[in-house]
């Protein structure tokens, strides 16, 4: 391929020397089975949020992975799940986009959870939308079962996904097996030059960053009160003598959110600015000022013009 042809609305292959390897993955899996901490590991910086409520990602981010012999893109999709609202159907849109587009499908089940139909409902959509991908099986989270729980459910996903396909366990704790999966799809990879400059680890602007960042502090501090309600969006940014100021706002759905996500004199809104401002000086290497307000979108997950104005 020729320096300027683009992909996934962006990435633009640049010239490298001959026997280089390089395409796109993704991994694919119910809500919650750890592909964004796998993702994470396997780039070595944290560029994915994670969290343990289902539905964390509700964007395709894409996170690279450099080595001098390859380039590995790997694009984080929201967990595919029944929609039941507005904002669940255009998660699965945007995961069925990125199967469309990738070289190599990883589909992923954790160990400590048995096979139903939700990663059934899964396969069917991945071999429907990614019919030309090659597609891999992983074992998540098996540091949470023993040895005899994890090769069970590896044959279970062989079974699932048909001999043709590699199943392999895959910890986030474990170098040997985040080499032995990065050795696998590199072997799967076409050859190619690469689609990003090969110091570059994640594809996304610094505001969704931030916000995301603010989002991650959001759902750590407010754990099971609402989750899915909250909605960070940076509205302004600027530079001021080694400052770097943000001004961003967490949306929710209604006005008894709003004083959940404020608290008793502020004090959870400070709680969450103060642990968001430590992870933004920590990924972005400068002090940081960060303004948090609370607003209300009404339903605005149900909303189609809501989902509109937040970019999905």
């Amino acid at each position: 391929m020729t320096e300027g042809r683009t992909r996934f609305g962006g990435a633009v292959q640049h010239r490298f020397p001959e026997g280089f390897r390089s395409g796109f993955v993704c991994f694919a899996g119910r809500p919650n089975v750890g592909k964004s901490s796998l993702i994470n590991a396997l780039v070595g910086a944290e560029v994915m949020i994670t969290s343990a409520h289902p539905q964390t990602t509700r964007r395709a981010v894409r996170a690279i992975l450099n080595a001098p012999e390859h380039q590995i893109v790997i694009v984080d999709t929201p967990g595919v799940h029944r929609p039941r609202t507005a904002l669940s159907e255009r998660l699965n849109d945007a995961a069925a986009q990125a199967f469309a587009e990738v070289d190599v499908v990883g589909f992923c089940v954790p160990a400590d959870e048995e096979i139903g139909p939700g990663d059934r409902f899964i396969l069917d959509q991945v071999r429907r939308e990614a019919p030309k991908a090659k597609l891999i099986g992983l074992v998540t989270k098996i540091d949470k079962r023993g040895r005899e729980r994890t090769a069970e459910q590896l044959l279970a996903l062989s079974v699932l996904l048909g001999p043709e396909h590699e199943v392999v366990p895959v910890s986030r704790q474990s170098p040997e097996q985040l080499s032995a999966l990065t050795e696998l799809l590199v072997g799967l990879m076409p050859e190619g030059p690469p689609w990003y400059p090969t110091d570059q680890v994640v594809d996304d602007s610094d505001e969704a960053r931030v916000a995301e960042l603010v989002r991650e502090a959001a759902l750590a501090r407010l754990r099971d009160e609402l989750p899915h309600s909250v909605m960070v969006v940076v509205e302004e940014t600027e530079r001021k003598k080694g400052l770097w100021v943000v001004y961003a706002s967490l949306y929710v759905e209604r006005p008894s959110q709003k004083a959940i996500v404020i608290g008793a004199k502020g004090s959870v809104l400070r709680e969450i600015g103060a642990a968001a401002r430590s992870r933004i000086e920590a990924a972005f290497g400068t002090r940081v000022h960060l303004d948090l307000r609370v607003k209300v979108a009404k339903d605005w997950q149900r909303d189609p013009k809501q989902l509109d104005r937040f970019g999905f």
